[in-house]
C-alpha cells in the first residue's frame, strides 16, 4: 500500500538526506542547510507549494514536491513537478506511477491548470513514466537566469 504524508517541519532532516542521495545521481551540486532553510519557508508559506513525504507498506520510500506559478496564458495556477525521487530499492515496483496519479488528483483539488515537469535526457525511466502517464514532449526551450 502506497501512502503520501505531507512533509511536516519535524521531517526536514529526512527529506533533505533523501535529496542529497537524489541530487548525487546527476551530480548536482546541494548545501543541506539552505535547502533545510530552504523547505522551513516553503513549509509555512502554502502559496509557493506543497510537498509528501512517500511511504510503501509503511516504509519511506521517496518524495515529491511541486511548486506553484500563476501564469496568464494557462488561465490561473499551474504547478511545476520540481521532484519525484523513489529510492532505488523501490523503483520498478509501481510507486512512480502512483506517485504521478496522486499527483494529478492533488492538482486538480487545488486548481491547478497545468503540470510542467523537467527531467534530463539520459534518464530513460523517467520519460517513460511520464509519458506513459500522459505527459507531453513540451516544445519549448527552458532557459535560465541565475542572480
Amino acid at each position: 500500500m502506497i501512502q503520501f504524508k505531507t512533509l511536516e517541519l519535524s521531517q526536514i532532516e529526512t527529506i533533505t538526506s533523501m535529496m542529497k542521495d537524489f541530487y548525487a545521481m546527476d551530480n548536482y551540486p546541494i548545501d543541506v542547510e539552505v535547502s533545510k532553510k530552504l523547505f522551513q519557508e516553503f513549509i509555512s508559506k502554502e502559496h509557493l507549494g506543497k510537498a509528501w513525504l512517500i511511504y510503501s507498506e509503511d516504509k519511506l520510500v521517496g518524495y515529491v514536491i511541486l511548486t506553484f506559478v500563476f501564469s496568464f496564458e494557462y488561465g490561473g495556477k499551474i504547478a511545476f513537478l520540481d521532484e519525484l525521487y523513489i529510492k532505488e530499492i523501490a523503483r520498478k515496483k509501481g510507486i512512480g506511477n502512483t506517485t504521478i496519479k496522486f499527483i494529478k488528483e492533488q492538482a486538480k483539488q487545488l486548481n491547478v491548470k497545468l503540470l510542467y515537469l523537467e527531467i534530463e535526457n539520459h534518464n530513460e525511466n523517467a520519460q517513460k513514466l511520464y509519458l506513459a502517464n500522459d505527459f507531453e514532449v513540451h516544445n519549448r526551450k527552458l532557459l535560465k537566469f541565475k542572480f
